[in-house]
């Protein structure tokens, strides 16, 4: 036999192929047969690369059309009103490039431009009675608009009137305050609004100094500015970003909260962020956004360190940058934004983390203004992307240290050893390279013998911020215990005492979970705990001082006797709910790490027992388990704190509105939810307390680990419980995207079967709901499910897919020609699984029910061989 014939057959085939490929018409029908199946994405592909190979006038205006068909499908609207006038400046009477043009001019809000292309088609068209429905719907909502438009410009100018008469009756401003907010937020509205002079009107409600005149009208500019990047750069400009810092300054929450907003608002628009919207020429009048950008972060850069600006405003600066200037995503290599900042006021932002409040220059702060910039300074060391950026920021950190060193002056150099302190709260690694300046650890060991209460405090503070890592710990161990042990005994001032003995938790918690590696005697720990116990639930202690109680528990609750006794102290875990609701957010983490603990949602690594005989053998240290972190145990502590009213607390946290709920926190909290949904019986519970609620943003933002926990404790919760009480309105349409992330084959079966329960019990609810699963890209992974070797999976999939069948998408795709979904469904008919087989059988009812001509494809599916 020759083994090298046939020789031409290879190259004869991949020339057809390329062939076959290059020619547009293929390509064109190609692509009619993907739409006609649903899948619009390679439908959009075949038309493009008709388009680009194409050279005839005609069926080129056959490919735009279609392509625009492909667009309106997939609701992006632009694009297909600009295909459709593409085919129709080919031929201008194409009557499907007109209709299809009109349908998404209506939905891009242009009703009386979709009139006039309805018309069109009416006029070539006139016993179509489509183009006549249509016709008739543009033209009511047309008058509707003018309508409106004519009587919002009576009702803003009489609004105006009203809140801007200072003998106006009290009742009739609040009700014209808040109309104005509502028409502001409607794009029809905040239109007229500014057509109307109506930003000018604004600024004098907020120069009237009137705290509920000024929240309307700030309140009113932000609806103005959402989603309309050239309203938003005239508005930023007419107002000056100087003004708006300055009302951002001001001592009053709601105030500066909502200019907060309304500068989240406009930066968003700026950076394309937000809700898009498409409005047409008026995007071409907003030219490079950059300049307004960097003139946004210096003013809020000159906030940080001016005397002018109250604790809550900087606290809003500080927010403002760590939400806008650190990358999104890494993979987008721009991190100029980071690079400015570091540049034009990393020093600023280490003068903020320096300040010593108790000392008579501080600057105003609030308990929360420290840390959030040390999770801005954290943020920004992240977001670099190489040595040398990192050596630069080293560098400005270290030049900035020293030059607050000076041995004459005690209280400048208390300011270097606070920022180092505050850095080790922010990049630990870089922390632990300032640490090892010439005369920084000698400072804090003077500081820890001085006479003065301050600097033991600022001194014992760096300390415990020291010694975060078991290397870290185990170096201090050796020279700071000491130290600790001598400042607690000797001190009478109850602030230096508790956070000496949060140093000394601290470094008693080096050995983690391991019972073999304890640090300290036995008892000393528990002595520890109870102690800290003790100062939580004394309320004549000052909440700040209280709160390094917490510190000290969510570092000791990793002994197992530890954390039983505290959650059977009820009183001392109210008192840490009640902290954690303060507005002190500095305790988040604490909180959030001492509840991992309790509920042991931490991850561990699971012992191999060959290795574990092997280590043994070798004499090397072998991991071992508290008696009292069994599950039973768990399950106990688990208990107490939902009847202490663990959830509300959680909820309360991830409310938070700060820079200082970061990722890591997030992922914290998301644990604790999931061990708590852990007994089906305590999930009506979670859902009553606000947990439901709370899990949703944590399961949209957040570390990925954090992201699949929550999930998995929504889907936990979407399995059991009636969607309308679990999640009302809106909020249950939320949690299909955490519920479907979680189809995924890596993660694990139990994820999958809870996250199926939970789409299967959604999609038994309303056609609305069955239609954002099929939206979020559901179905092909509910089909691979079905065909799982693992029998509950098999079976959750197939009792989902029977609900969705009720949906007539999901139904075309079974009619659609070229695919084996109804065989597939006929064969789990026959399948030995009881459950299976009813399921199946229930959505082939309902499909052949719905759809007559599978009735034929059934029979034929059946018969052949």
């Amino acid at each position: 036999m020759d083994l090298e014939s046939p020789p031409a057959r290879i190259p004869w085939t991949s020339a057809a192929c390329a062939l076959q490929m290059e020619d547009p018409i293929q390509l064109k029908e190609e692509g009619n047969k993907y739409f006609q199946a649903s899948d619009y994405e390679k439908a959009l592909q075949s038309y493009t690369q008709a388009i680009k190979l194409n050279k005839d006038k005609a069926l080129q205006a056959v490919l735009y059309r279609n392509r625009a068909a492909c667009f309106l499908k997939k609701e992006e609207y632009a694009k297909a009103a600009s295909d459709a006038s593409r085919a129709i400046d080919i031929n201008a009477s194409d009557i499907k490039a007109l209709y299809r043009r009109s349908q998404a001019l209506e939905k891009l809000g242009k009703l009386d431009q979709a009139f006039k292309d309805a018309q069109k088609c009416a006029t070539l068209e006139p016993r179509n009675k489509n183009f006549q429905e249509t016709l008739r719907r543009l033209g009511a909502n047309i008058q509707e608009k003018l309508r409106i438009q004519f009587s919002t410009d009576s009702r803003v100018q009489k609004m105006f009137e009203i809140l801007l008469d200072e003998n106006s009756d009290k009742e009739k401003r609040e009700k014209a305050a808040n109309n104005l907010i509502v028409l502001g937020r409607e794009e029809a509205g905040a239109e007229r609004i500014f057509q109307n002079n109506g930003v000018n009107l604004l600024l004098q409600l907020i120069e009237t100094k009137n705290p509920e005149l000024i929240l309307a009208a700030v309140r009113t500019l932000s609806g103005m500015c959402t989603g309309h990047k050239a309203r938003a750069t005239a508005i930023l400009h007419y107002l000056g970003i100087d003004s708006i810092c300055m009302w951002m300054s001001v001592d009053n929450e709601e105030i500066s909260l909502a200019v907060c907003n309304l500068l989240q608002t406009i930066t968003d628009c700026l950076l394309g962020q937000g809700k898009e919207e498409h409005h047409g020429k008026e995007e071409a009048l907003v030219l490079d956004t950059k300049k307004d950008l960097r003139m946004i972060t210096m003013r809020l850069l000159d906030m940080l360190v001016s005397k002018k600006v109250s604790g809550q405003g900087r606290d809003r600066a500080l927010n403002l940058l760590n939400k806008n200037i650190p990358r999104k995503d890494l993979k987008d290599h721009d991190n100029s934004r980071s690079i400015f900042v570091i540049d034009n006021g990393l020093k600023k932002i280490l003068k903020v983390v320096g300040q010593i409040p108790e000392m008579p220059d501080c600057l105003p702060l609030t308990e929360n203004t420290q840390l959030t910039a040390s999770v801005l300074l954290n943020k920004l060391y992240d977001d670099l992307r190489c040595d040398p950026e990192r050596d630069n920021y080293r560098l400005i950190c270290e030049e900035y240290i020293k030059s607050k060193i000076d041995p004459q002056n005690m209280d400048k150099t208390l300011h270097a050893v606070q920022i180092v302190s505050g850095v080790l709260q922010g990049p630990f690694d870089l922390g632990n390279k300032l640490l090892g300046m010439k005369g920084v650890m000698e400072m804090m060991v003077a500081l820890c013998g001085s006479e003065r209460e301050i600097d033991q405090l600022v001194a014992v503070e760096a300390l415990i911020h020291a010694s975060t890592k078991l290397s870290r710990a185990t170096f201090i161990i050796t020279n700071g215990v000491t130290l600790l042990k001598e400042i607690y005994k000797k001190t009478k001032n109850e602030k230096i005492k508790i956070r000496a003995l949060v140093g000394l938790c601290k470094l008693g918690s080096a050995g983690g979970t391991d019972y073999g590696l304890r640090q300290f005697a036995e008892g000393s720990t528990e002595k520890l705990a109870k102690q800290c116990r003790k100062w939580l639930c004394n309320t004549s202690i000052d909440a700040r001082t209280r709160k390094w109680a917490v510190e000290g528990l969510s570092y000791l609750t990793l002994d197992a006797d530890v954390k039983d006794d505290f959650v059977e102290d009820e009183p001392a875990l109210k008192a840490m709910f009640d902290l954690a609701k303060a507005s002190d957010k500095t305790i988040l983490y604490s909180v959030a790490s001492a509840l991992v603990n309790c509920t042991n949602s931490y991850d561990t690594k699971e012992l191999v027992p060959e290795l574990v005989q092997l280590a043994k053998f070798s004499k090397q240290h072998v991991p071992e388990e508290h008696p009292k972190d069994k599950k039973d145990f768990v399950v106990k502590r688990v208990k107490r704190l939902l009847k202490a009213g663990v959830v509300s607390a959680l909820a309360c946290m991830v409310k938070a509105d700060s820079a200082i709920l970061t990722d890591q926190s997030k992922e914290l909290i998301a644990r604790v939810f999931l061990a708590l949904c852990e007994d089906p019986k305590d999930r009506g519970t979670i859902v009553a307390q606000g947990g439901g609620k709370a899990l949703i943003p944590l399961a949209v933002e957040g570390t990925d680990v954090g992201k699949i926990k929550a999930s998995h404790a929504l889907a936990k919760i979407a399995a059991i419980s009636n969607p309308d009480i679990a999640f009302p309105g809106e909020r249950v349409y939320e949690v299909v995207r955490p519920l479907v992330s979680l189809l995924n084959t890596e993660r694990d079966g139990l994820q999958n079967y809870e996250a199926l329960l939970g789409l299967t019990n959604f999609s038994g609810r309303s056609d609305k709901l069955r239609l954002k699963i099929v939206k979020e890209k559901a179905l092909p992974d509910i089909e691979n499910y079905m065909f799982e070797n693992h029998d509950q999976l098999r079976q959750a999939a197939t009792e989902c897919m029977c609900n969705l069948v009720v949906n007539k998408e999901v139904q075309e795709r079974f009619v659609a020609d070229g695919n084996d979904r109804l065989k597939l469904v006929v064969l789990l008919c026959g399948e030995d699984d009881e459950k299976v087989q009813v399921a199946a059988a229930g959505a082939l009812a309902m499909l052949t029910a719905a759809q007559k001509k599978l009735c034929s494809k059934m029979t034929q599916v059946i018969c052949r061989p």
